[in-house]
């Protein structure tokens, strides 16, 4: 079985030696990247043999972990990306989930709890859903003509939300393919959908969904 490949972002090297040798004595994981800062991750996009997960550092010089995320939502990447830090900060965890997050961790954490976290994400996209969507709801205040008698979605809108919600994870120039329609027309849908319903990220969209039980596999 093909193992799971991870880069790790974080500007101290006994932490990113530490990390992978933790990861690859479980065997299944295998860590292809390194960087030691935020700066140096960005200015290598895009990566040849993208890893199916980055473990990210929320505190570095320069630029921290929620000032990388915010860069990656501004470029549209589909990066999993895990936080991981020593700040338990609730602006920090709502950040880091509000600008695309797939998961967070304390650096206190378990091997377990950092293997269990790297699963679920790498299987179904995120880990700690029911937190992670309570936090979404807290921090964008959705206004009352938001609520679920109000949802209401053109063919194409649900049919592009679908699809960002498959567990394949289509990138937006497959979508395009699969919708028979030009990749322009996909963002289209994205930004009506962005700016309708107060969304900034492509795990908020998955959010939304799940909130609204608009689409599988949240029916």
């Amino acid at each position: 079985m093909d193992k799971i490949t991870i880069g790790i972002i974080d500007d101290h090297k006994i932490v990113r030696q530490g990390l992978k040798e933790l990861l690859e004595k479980m065997e299944t994981y295998k860590v292809t990247h390194e960087f030691e800062s935020g700066v140096a991750f960005l200015e290598a996009l895009p990566l040849e043999n993208t890893p199916d997960l980055f473990i990210l550092d929320y505190s570095m010089p320069n630029m921290n972990g929620i000032e990388v995320l915010k860069k990656l939502e501004a470029s549209n990447s589909d990066y999993k990306v895990l936080l991981l830090t020593q700040h338990f900060d609730e602006q920090i965890i709502d950040d880091a989930y509000h600008y695309g997050a797939r998961g967070f961790l304390h650096k206190n954490c378990t091997a377990q709890d950092l293997k269990s976290a790297i699963d679920n994400i790498v299987k179904i996209g995120y880990t700690n859903v029911t937190e992670i969507l309570k936090r979404i709801r807290n921090y964008e205040h959705q206004p009352e003509k938001n609520s679920e008698q109000s949802i209401v979605l053109s063919k194409r809108e649900l049919e592009f939300l679908t699809l960002v919600c498959d567990e394949r994870e289509f990138t937006y120039d497959q979508m395009a393919e699969i919708l028979c329609l030009s990749v322009k027309s996909i963002e289209s849908y994205r930004t009506a959908l962005f700016d309708r319903f107060s969304i900034k990220s492509k795990v908020g969209l998955v959010l939304f969904s799940f909130k609204h039980k608009l689409t599988a596999p949240f029916l």
